[in-house]
């Protein structure tokens, strides 16, 4: 029994936290955009090299 003195203050203290920070990301604009940030992972990559292309240029003798 003496055991939920010590587990309801730290379970409503952690709720408490948990309000606090869903409020602050909210207030923050957080969850404005949820759409782009996931497209912007698949847009940023480099474009990449057929497999046919060589990765240097390939120099030839004067003849």
């Amino acid at each position: 029994m003496s055991v939920l003195y010590v587990l309801v203050p730290v379970a409503l203290a952690l709720a408490a936290c948990a309000v606090f920070a869903y409020t602050w990301s909210s207030r923050t604009g957080q969850f404005d955009d949820l759409t782009t940030p996931a497209l912007r992972a698949l847009l940023d990559e480099a474009p990449h090299r057929p497999a046919s292309e060589p990765s240097a240029p390939v120099r030839r003798e004067a003849e």
